[in-house]
């Protein structure tokens, strides 16, 4: 899926290569002059004369994420997922009027592989200079750890701020509030103290909730989850949760996790409680899988 706008003087071409078996969607978007209109076909049909039409100032850039997570078979430019974004590498350099900043993002996983290291060579080869980074939403005190690897790239004679960090991949967002120091408190960080503080710079999780139950008395035997089976192996993740159920999303009882379910699978679940300032990443196999797909949130806390 792709956008492209007009704001200010820049237009933004927005290119989210979502797989959709073999095609792709790319939806343009000229903001300002109120026009829209929607292509679709496969990115790998697209020519250099294509990607020039949109006069892009600024490209945005998301490359499906499966062949670089670490769970999964790391093809890299194997997978035929990865074609797509393949595919626009190599037109960047045929190009008449090529991007003069772009944005990369992807899941922690793709910096080791073989496709990051062909986008940084087309990017330096294309005059563009980088700063890397895998930054997490922690990092900005948000109570949610979910790292992601991030590349901006500016063309010559465009210029970071601080350009000792130019090549370089970052684990801390300090340059981009105008701090040049090479203090890094990451996700990756190996010291407990670091973690600590990282932790204790983020909100309770309390200030994001949208709504809180309007009574404490609920039924734990009843709800989506009381007719749920539960794999019992000790993989990675396991499976829990139902799928079709229909919600009214105007109550909040209608989510609580059954006692029985907890009571047999508690230990493999990521509990937190509204006071806590960090909860797991949330995955599409969330309400079907117990462990690594995301936090349950306690919403009374037994002393």
């Amino acid at each position: 899926m792709g956008v492209c706008c007009n704001f200010f003087r820049f237009r933004f071409l927005c290119i989210v290569l979502r797989q959709l078996e073999q095609w792709e969607l790319l939806f343009i978007c000229l903001c300002f002059v109120e026009q829209y209109w929607s292509r679709q076909g496969n990115i790998q049909s697209l020519t250099e004369v294509d990607l020039d039409s949109y006069q892009a100032n600024v490209w945005l850039l998301s490359p499906p994420c499966q062949p670089y997570t670490r769970q999964g078979l790391q093809k890299h430019s194997a997978d035929a997922r990865a074609f797509s974004f393949l595919n626009i590498l190599e037109l960047m350099p045929r190009m008449s009027k090529p991007p003069d900043m772009l944005l990369v993002e992807n899941v922690v996983g793709f910096e080791t592989s073989d496709t990051h290291a062909k986008m940084v060579e087309v990017l330096a080869n294309s005059g563009l200079v980088t700063q890397e980074f895998i930054l997490s939403p922690l990092q900005f005190g948000v109570p949610y750890s979910r790292p992601r690897y991030f590349c901006l790239a500016k063309r010559k004679p465009l210029s970071f701020q601080y350009q000792l960090f130019n090549n370089q991949l970052l684990l801390s967002p300090s340059p981009l509030f105008g701090n040049n120091e090479k203090t890094v408190i990451g996700e990756n960080s190996q010291s407990q103290e670091n973690w600590d503080k990282l932790i204790d710079s983020c909100q309770p999780i309390e200030n994001f909730l949208e709504f809180t139950s309007s009574s404490d008395q609920v039924n734990t035997e009843t709800g989506p989850f009381v007719n749920a089976e539960v794999s019992g192996n000790d993989q990675e993740t396991a499976e829990t949760f139902v799928e079709g159920d229909e919600f009214n999303f105007g109550a909040i009882d209608q989510f609580v996790v059954p006692l029985s379910l907890i009571e047999r699978w508690g230990s493999a679940m990521d509990i937190v409680y509204p006071d806590s300032k960090r909860c797991c990443c949330f995955t599409k196999s969330y309400y079907r899988y117990v462990k690594g797909t995301g936090s349950l949130l306690a919403t009374i806390q037994v002393k």
